[in-house]
C-alpha cells in the first residue's frame, strides 16, 4: 500500500521527517525532561505490538487505555493499530460506574494504565471480567507488569515476523477505534472510527498545516478526546515535533519551555489564557497601563485580512511593539498558530489575539465525525472571526429544514458499537449524519454553529432559548466565570452563576472591600450590585424573553474532577440540573 492509508504507516513517514536523533516526542519524567526519536519511536511501538501479541490479544480484540498525555501514548496505540486490535481510550476521569460499562460492552482483552494511582481505581471494576488477557503500566504498577520489563524482554525479537505479517493484513476500512462518548444523555455511546475515517480526516488537515509549517507542537489536552488524537496524527504526518503537557496549570510554563509553533485549545483554556495577560495588565501603573489597555481597544477591532486605514495600522504597529511583543516572549517566542475547537471562541479574545500576531483557527467536528467537519485555514480568505471556517474539502454538509447540520463523507463514523438502534437514529438510509447542531453558511463558506438542538429549549410562553447563546455572551464579562442557563418549560430564563473569583479578589483589592473567603464575597452588597450592572447590561443584547430574570450567584467551583465539566471542559447540564435541583426551584418560586 502507497502513502498512509493506515494509522500505524505513520511510523514510516516520521522517519522520513526525522533522522535517527532527532528528537521527535517531548516529554516529563518525574520532572525531568526526556525525548523520543524516530527509531526508538518505531522500535518501541513494535515491541510493544510483539508483547501484546504474545500476551493472546489478536486481531480485532479490543484494548482500553487510561493514559495521560505523554509520548508513550504513542507506542501504544500504534502497537494495538499494528497487530489489528482496536483501541478503546478512556478518560481516568471518568466514574467507575462507567468505566465498568465500558470495560464489560467493549468486552475489553487488554487494558494499559498510565500508573498505580489508575490501576488502584480501577482494580475493583477488573476483577472478575474473564475477556481481560493482559495489564500494563506505563510506570510501575503493584502487581502488574510494566512497560520497561516488555521493552527489556521483548527487544532481542524486534523486528519482528509476526508483527510485519499482522500489519500487512489490516485493511484501511478496519475498525482502529472505539471511542465512548460521555454519556451525559444515557448510556455511553462507543463510536466505531476506522482507519479510513481518522486518516483520510489528518490528511486533509495535514494539507491545511501545510501553509503554516511548525517545527513544534504542544499537546495539552487529552489525547484520548479525538480532538487532540487526530492533531497527534496530523503533526506527525507534516513532521512537526510534539511536547505533551499533562494538565492545563502547566499550559502557560510548559509554553514558555518548549517554544512551539502551534498547539491546540479549547475556548475555557483560551479564556483562561487571556484572562492571565489581562490580569498582568490590570496590574501595570500609570502611562504603561493606559498603553496597555489602549492595546486592547485596537485589538478588539481588528478583523484578519481587512484593509484598515494607514492611522489604524499604525496604532496597530505601535501596540505590537510595546505590548503585544510581551505576550510573545510569555509564551516561548515562536508561538504563531491556535487551534480552537469544542465551543465558541468569544470574538473579542479572537480579534485581539490575531491583532496580537496569534493566527486562530477555530474548527468544529464531532467524535462521529473523526472529528473534523470544518476548519479556518492559513490561506487568503479562510478565517472569519465568529465562524468554525470552510466545509474541510473532501467532507459535505447540508441542512436540515430546522437548520440541523447534516455531514457525509469518510470521515463519518462506522457507527455505535452494539447498539444498530442508536446508528439508525443518526445516520440515515443516504449516508448523512445528523449532527444534533444547528447552524448556517455565511457568505455560502463559512460554517456558524449557533447551538445544541438539544439543548435548545421552549419556555412556558412557547418561547424558544438558545442557552449557549446566551451562556458566550455572559461569559464576555470579567466577573463571570461560569454560567448555567436554564428556563424549559418556565416562564422565562434563570441562570446559576459562577463569579470569576480571580478577578473578583482584585476588583475587591481596587474597591477596598474586605475579602476574606468566596463564600463571604459573594453576599456583599457592593459586589452583588457590580454583578447584577453585568447581567442588566448583557440583557439588553437580546429580547425581551430571552433575558436572564433571575440568578443565583455561588461560590462553588466547576471542575472536570467534580463532574460538572466535561474532559473538555464543557458544561455537563444534566449533571448541573440535577445538582442544583433544590436551588433552581427556588428561585422560580420566588415572588
Amino acid at each position: 500500500m502507497d502513502g498512509v492509508t493506515r494509522i500505524f504507516d505513520l511510523l514510516q513517514i516520521i522517519g522520513q521527517h526525522h533522522p535517527a536523533g532527532e528528537p521527535v516526542l517531548f516529554g516529563k519524567r518525574n520532572g525531568e525532561l526526556f525525548t523520543v526519536d524516530s527509531l526508538a519511536y518505531h522500535r518501541n511501538s513494535h515491541i510493544l505490538a510483539h508483547a501484546l501479541l504474545e500476551s493472546g490479544i489478536k486481531q480485532g480484540d479490543r484494548v482500553a487505555t487510561i493514559i495521560s498525555n505523554r509520548p508513550e501514548w504513542n507506542y501504544f496505540d500504534m502497537a494495538i493499530s499494528l497487530i489489528g486490535a482496536v483501541q478503546v481510550p478512556v478518560y481516568s476521569t471518568v466514574s467507575e460506574a462507567q468505566i465498568s460499562y465500558i470495560f464489560t460492552d467493549a468486552a475489553v482483552s487488554g487494558i494499559i494504565v498510565n500508573d498505580e494511582t489508575v490501576w488502584a481505581r480501577i482494580r475493583p471494576v477488573v476483577t472478575g471480567l474473564a475477556s481481560v488477557k493482559t495489564i500494563i503500566s506505563i510506570d510501575p504498577a503493584d502487581g502488574i507488569t510494566h512497560l520497561d520489563e516488555l521493552l527489556g524482554k521483548f527487544q532481542a525479537h524486534y523486528p519482528n515476523e509476526k508483527v510485519l505479517e499482522s500489519a500487512h493484513s489490516i485493511h484501511p476500512e478496519d475498525l482502529c477505534s472505539i471511542i465512548y462518548t460521555s454519556g451525559t444523555t444515557g448510556r455511553p455511546k462507543g463510536v466505531m472510527l476506522s482507519h479510513k475515517n481518522l486518516v483520510s480526516n489528518f490528511l486533509a488537515l495535514s494539507e491545511i498545516l501545510k501553509h503554516q509549517p511548525a517545527r513544534k507542537a504542544v499537546s495539552v489536552l487529552p489525547l484520548c478526546h479525538i480532538y487532540e488524537r487526530i492533531l497527534n496524527y496530523t503533526y506527525q504526518n507534516s513532521g512537526t515535533a510534539i511536547w505533551y503537557l499533562d494538565g492545563f496549570d502547566k499550559l502557560r510554563e510548559g509554553l514558555a519551555e518548549a517554544k512551539p509553533e502551534i498547539f491546540c485549545a479549547v475556548p475555557r483554556v483560551m479564556e483562561k489564557l487571556f484572562d492571565a495577560i489581562l490580569s498582568k495588565g490590570r496590574n501595570l501603573k500609570g502611562f504603561k497601563k493606559l498603553i496597555f489597555y489602549k492595546a486592547l481597544a485596537i485589538g478588539q477591532r481588528y478583523e484578519p485580512e481587512r484593509k484598515f486605514s494607514p492611522w489604524y495600522n499604525l496604532q496597530l504597529k505601535i501596540a505590537q511593539k510595546l505590548v503585544f511583543r510581551k505576550w510573545h516572549e510569555a509564551l516561548g517566542g515562536n508561538l504563531v498558530s491556535i487551534v480552537s475547537g469544542g465551543a465558541s471562541l468569544n470574538p473579542k479574545i479572537a480579534r485581539t489575539l490575531w491583532a496580537a500576531g496569534f493566527k486562530i483557527m477555530e474548527g468544529y467536528g464531532l467524535t462521529e465525525t473523526s472529528p473534523v467537519v470544518a476548519v479556518s485555514n492559513f490561506q487568503e480568505g479562510g478565517v472569519r472571526i465568529g465562524t468554525v471556517g470552510p466545509v474541510l474539502p473532501g467532507v459535505e454538509i447540508k441542512f436540515a429544514s430546522d437548520g440541523e447540520i447534516l455531514v457525509r463523507g469518510p470521515n463519518v463514523m462506522l457507527g455505535y458499537y452494539n447498539r444498530p438502534d442508536r446508528t439508525a437514529e443518526v445516520i440515515d438510509s443516504e449516508g448523512w449524519f445528523h449532527t444534533g447542531d444547528i447552524g448556517h453558511l455565511i457568505d455560502n463558506k463559512f460554517l456558524q454553529i449557533t447551538d445544541r438542538k438539544k439543548e435548545i429549549f421552549k419556555t412556558s410562553g412557547g418561547k424558544y432559548i438558545a442557552p449557549q447563546v446566551l451562556e458566550n455572551r455572559f461569559k464576555e464579562s470579567t466577573f463571570i466565570e461560569q454560567i448555567l442557563v436554564i428556563g424549559e418549560n418556565r416562564k422565562h430564563p434563570s441562570a446559576i452563576i459562577v463569579p470569576a473569583f480571580e478577578y473578583l479578589k482584585e476588583w475587591c483589592r481596587v474597591k477596598e472591600i474586605p475579602y476574606y473567603s468566596e463564600e463571604e464575597i459573594i453576599s456583599h452588597s457592593r459586589v452583588i450590585h457590580r454583578i447584577e450592572e453585568e447581567i442588566y447590561e448583557i440583557n439588553q443584547h437580546f429580547g425581551h424573553h430571552e433575558q436572564i430574570k433571575k440568578w443565583e450567584i455561588i461560590s462553588d467551583k466547576w471542575t472536570v474532577d467534580s463532574g460538572e465539566l466535561s474532559p473538555t471542559l464543557k458544561l455537563r447540564r444534566k449533571f448541573l440540573i440535577n445538582k442544583y435541583t433544590r436551588l433552581i426551584e427556588d428561585m422560580y418560586e420566588k415572588p
